[in-house]
């Protein structure tokens, strides 16, 4: 019962900071320089077709009013129509954003399982060679941006060795499998059509990898702290003296608190991935909600931008929500604060 009240907590917390979030960039997207309606209808447009839109998309009245009307419409899922896709902006919600989740989640995939290996090995052989290379590999990693791997990406695997894909989704030639969840991967196996898996599962090795690589360098670094820190602890001595296998000692009582710090960091490198993904689609054509919101900004297409921002900024919360209860799961500290 305390866990669920916890949870109910930070439920509570999300809605208010998402209900910040729609302020605020509602009132950033409407100061920004530039009439939305003459930029739908392009310069040659006569002002009494720009002056209609304008009504129609009620930039006439006070900011609090469009606001209110906003929010009233988003709270039933009606975020507009989008001005340049002449689509409802759900619907190209519903298109594109399955993509950019199916590169998030083998990305978080990729990062979360090479950063458990190389941190837990890193700090229980601390300062010897293998750590040695890790503390490298994390600065360099840490200080080259996502873009930088993607272009080095595309030299060497698409360019210099040809050994992996490099755009798009699909190789030329491969029908795409019917649409059932929009993420190609599943959509396939559904299918039955193995060879259209595997060679989407190649497309998707370096934009995900490319997207890892920071997190992997970060997430790697914290647990090998936290491993270090952990092994001067005196139930780890204990441990060591009841002579438990040392297999034993790292999965159970060693690795499982060491992960709390980097566990806790999830939710905010889940909204890293998804800011990164508009770069990393765009260089990679992936067809995805990033570049689909990259586009929009171009064209300061208001409706799109602020469904992007807030869509985005939801799954976030729900993922940090998620991120909790693992935490509270791994710590029960957490547990014990709360039914005191």
């Amino acid at each position: 019962m305390r866990l669920t009240t916890y949870i109910l907590k930070r439920f509570l917390y999300s809605v208010f900071v998402l209900i910040g979030l729609s302020m605020l960039i509602f009132t950033l997207s409407r100061v920004v320089p530039g009439d939305p309606a003459r930029l739908a209808l392009g310069p040659m447009a006569p002002q009494w077709a720009v002056d209609q839109l304008r009504e129609k998309l009620h930039l006439n009245d006070p900011l609090p009013v469009q606001y209110y009307i906003w929010l009233s419409n988003a709270l039933h899922g009606d975020f507009g129509v989008s001005i340049v896709s002449k689509r409802p902006v759900m619907k190209d919600f519903l298109t594109f954003f399955p993509a950019s989740l199916e590169l998030v989640l083998v990305s978080i995939f990729f990062s979360t399982t090479l950063s458990i290996i190389i941190g837990a090995i890193a700090g229980r052989r601390a300062n010897g060679l293998f750590d040695n290379i890790t503390r490298v590999f994390t600065y360099i990693g840490i200080a080259v941006p996502s873009f930088i791997w993607a272009v080095l990406a595309l030299f060497f695997f698409g360019y210099l060795w040809k050994a992996l894909p490099t755009m798009g989704q699909l190789s030329v030639g491969l029908p795409r499998p019917p649409v059932r969840t929009g993420m190609m991967a599943i959509d396939a196996i559904l299918m039955g059509r193995w060879d259209i898996f595997v060679d989407h599962a190649r497309h998707m090795i370096l934009p995900s990898l490319c997207m890892s690589i920071g997190r992997i360098a970060q997430d790697s670094k914290i647990l090998r702290a936290g491993v270090v820190e952990n092994l001067k602890k005196d139930y780890i001595t204990s441990a060591v003296s009841y002579g438990i296998p040392e297999r034993r000692i790292m999965l159970r009582y060693l690795l499982k608190p060491s992960l709390i710090p980097m566990v806790s960091i999830l939710g905010l490198e889940l909204a890293g991935s998804l800011g990164g993904s508009f770069i990393i689609e765009t260089i990679f054509n992936w067809p995805g909600f990033g570049k689909y919101g990259m586009w929009a900004m171009l064209n300061k297409d208001l409706n799109p931008v602020l469904a992007s921002v807030m869509l985005i900024g939801a799954f976030i919360a729900i993922a940090n929500i998620i991120v909790d209860i693992i935490v509270a799961y791994l710590d029960p500290r957490i547990r014990v604060m709360e039914r005191a």
